[in-house]
């Protein structure tokens, strides 16, 4: 537990002396009559606390003149008879001495120890506009009616969001390590779709054998719902049927990953459904290797993160005047192309974000501080995806050999003092996917 004590403490002095922070977990969702969603806790209480139960809150007390920072959790009680329904809890006594606080209550306790806690409290800090808005203001009147005491209620409150997805945005030794991990179970199962997949199967058939992966090594979750899209439905961003037939001749795109203790993996390959690329194929996917791979080079401290992009975009325009699907009599040189984005039709989304315990992890892209607000360096212990795509969609002028066809590369990349680390390693090359599709 001493990653999460030291990141309650860092989170702990940067905040008003003798202020409290709250931050609540996720609560439970019904699926229907009978069942729950599967349970994911909320990645802010997570990464505090460690601890993976619902109905459970953390609030946090700055140090001050007078006295020492303190932690303390609320959870739910032990309870025999639930937890032969629903599984082991630990209750407060042992939630307190195996994930490191100062204090643990029952949940039921939090609104009577809130209000005695924000008492005299100089700031508020948690989560403005959030699932505790409501019972934040029940807690500050509660204070207020205790002014003819002397005692005084917060008189500012802090978005604690902010704090945290700066802290969140770098990544230590132990959360890298799980990233790594992560990556290389999805990398397997990446791997482990490419050999299973042939003519005539169900984008599900493929999809099945992902979750087989992940699940088989450990895995608690798909990081987000796969997308599995043969053909066609490659074109298509945010593909979620995954029900078609696969056919011979057709690309396949998946993007896929697991998620690992809480942190998320993100790939994407695109591979023929037969195990060989055509000629137009190959183009296309040469195009975004090669995209992708000028993107990878720009990764390094003090490069701003806009630069991943404008690197792929660079190539891909270049590609498309080669490929002839922009007219060069009509759009120009690349300069013209970017500076017109003519290349939106064939490339509409961006090629990197943050990657951590959520999939589109916190953090500012920009610097916003500074004038101008500029794009934000990247440093040492980033971690973010770099994906370049190409969608070809029938339409007028397009060489129709590319018609429908979707191609993405993804891959999971660390920042590091000397430049950057790919933490996945599914095959890529051309090469390295027809050599291992050609295996029995």
């Amino acid at each position: 537990m001493a990653n999460y004590a030291a990141r309650r403490a860092a989170l702990m002095a940067q905040m008003l002396p003798g202020s409290v922070a709250i931050i609540a977990t996720a609560p439970e969702v019904p699926r229907n009559s009978d069942c729950d969603y599967p349970y994911r806790h909320d990645s802010y209480f997570y990464y505090l606390s460690g601890f993976t139960e619902p109905h459970s809150a953390l609030a946090l007390v700055a140090a001050s003149a007078t006295a020492p920072a303190r932690a303390i959790l609320f959870c739910r009680p032990r309870n025999t008879e639930r937890e032969i329904w629903d599984g082991f809890r630990h209750g407060p006594e042992a939630a307190r001495v195996t994930f490191g606080v100062d204090a643990a209550f029952p949940i039921e306790e939090l609104d009577l120890e809130m209000v005695r806690l924000l008492a005299d409290a100089p700031a508020l800090y948690y989560a403005l506009g959030g699932s505790l808005d409501a019972q934040v203001k029940l807690w500050l009147q509660q204070v207020r009616q205790k002014a003819r005491s002397g005692i005084t209620a917060p008189a500012i409150a802090h978005d604690l969001s902010g704090l945290l997805d700066a802290m969140r945005l770098f990544k230590d030794s132990e959360e890298q390590a799980l990233m790594r991990r992560a990556a290389d179970i999805s990398s397997a199962a990446h791997a482990r779709a490419m050999r299973a997949t042939r003519p005539g199967l169900h984008e599900y058939a493929v999809e099945a054998e992902l979750l087989y992966e992940f699940r088989r090594n450990g895995a608690q979750f798909p990081a987000y719902s796969s997308i599995v899209a043969g053909g066609a439905n490659a074109c298509i961003l945010h593909y979620s049927a995954n029900n078609a037939v696969l056919n011979d001749g057709d690309l396949l795109l998946i993007d896929a990953g697991c998620e690992l203790d809480g942190y998320a993996s993100d790939i994407t390959r695109t591979y023929p459904v037969n195990g060989r690329f055509s000629g137009p194929q190959q183009a296309l996917y040469e195009l975004v290797l090669a995209a992708q791979q000028a993107a990878f080079d720009v990764i390094r401290p003090g490069s701003a993160q806009s630069a991943i992009h404008e690197a792929a975009v660079q190539v891909l325009a270049q590609g498309m005047l080669d490929l002839h699907l922009l007219d060069r009599q009509q759009h120009g040189s690349v300069q013209d192309v970017i500076a017109d984005k003519s290349y939106l039709p064939f490339y509409m989304h961006g090629t990197s974000h943050w990657l951590g315990m959520d999939v589109h992890d916190v953090g500012a892209y920009r610097n916003t501080s500074a004038a101008g607000k500029p794009w934000r360096a990247l440093e040492a212990g980033m971690v973010l995806t770099v994906e370049p795509g190409i969608y070809v969609r029938p339409g007028p002028g397009v060489p129709e050999q590319f018609w429908h066809t979707g191609i993405r590369i993804e891959d999971d990349v660390l920042v590091t003092p000397q430049g950057h680390e790919i933490f996945s390693t599914a095959p890529r090359s051309i090469a390295e996917i027809e050599q291992l599709m050609s295996q029995d």
